[in-house]
């Protein structure tokens, strides 16, 4: 039985109820995670959040009385929890939005249990993550119009063979993880790896890293 104290709160933000149903079936099956407020709007997500400390907000975007890019600006700034928002292909251009507002990590609406639930486990481990299939599409978004960052691609020369297969990884939008069983070694190992990689191509977080891979055609 899982210990109290090492099981993980979420709060769920999104307006329509039967995706809130779906989303607290999915989460409270696991032994490790409980869902501890819904909020059908950014006001009731950021309340919540100040009133509760959970470990993670799942946040939609389009949301009534205040949408998801500014609660999870206001979320983060006061450091009340970490935000993995919840998208769709029609969302694309919030994407970016929410990058700048500090959330840590977007998955597609239609993921599967097992990822999602994977996902919060890899958020309070402080991992950003993107979905493969969001990474693709940030990438199409960032190649067809500059996003509003200032991402400089830096030169690779610096990364070793290992780090570089690391960041193609990365870029294909797998958390560590993810890394970890794909190339047999530990989790820890390919934390300090990711760390080691966006020191030195001076990216502030894995979305810069998956930037600068795609500009400096390492994958494509």
């Amino acid at each position: 039985m899982t210990d109290p104290a090492e099981t993980l709160s979420v709060v769920l933000a999104d307006d329509i109820e039967i995706v809130r149903a779906g989303l607290r079936t999915i989460l409270e099956a696991q032994p490790d995670i409980r869902v501890a407020a819904e909020a059908r709007n950014g006001r009731e997500a950021v309340a919540a959040a100040a009133r509760l400390r959970p470990d993670v907000v799942l946040m939609d975007v389009r949301m009534p009385e205040m949408d998801g890019i500014e609660a999870t600006r206001r979320i983060v700034s006061a450091r009340m929890a970490r935000v993995i928002v919840l998208t769709t292909f029609a969302l694309d251009e919030y994407v970016w939005e929410a990058l700048a507002a500090g959330a840590s990590g977007f998955l597609s609406k239609d993921v599967s249990p097992e990822r999602l639930c994977a996902a919060v486990r890899d958020a309070v481990a402080g991992d950003v993550l993107l979905s493969p299939d969001v990474t693709r599409r940030l990438v199409e978004h960032f190649t067809t119009q500059p996003p509003p960052m200032n991402v400089t691609p830096q030169p690779l020369r610096g990364l070793s063979e290992r780090e570089v297969e690391i960041l193609r990884l990365v870029a294909e939008g797998l958390s560590n993880a993810e890394i970890a069983r794909r190339l047999f070694v530990a989790e820890s190992t390919i934390k300090t790896h990711v760390s080691n990689i966006l020191t030195k191509i001076d990216a502030r977080d894995r979305v810069q890293a998956v930037v600068i891979a795609y500009r400096t055609k390492l994958v494509s």
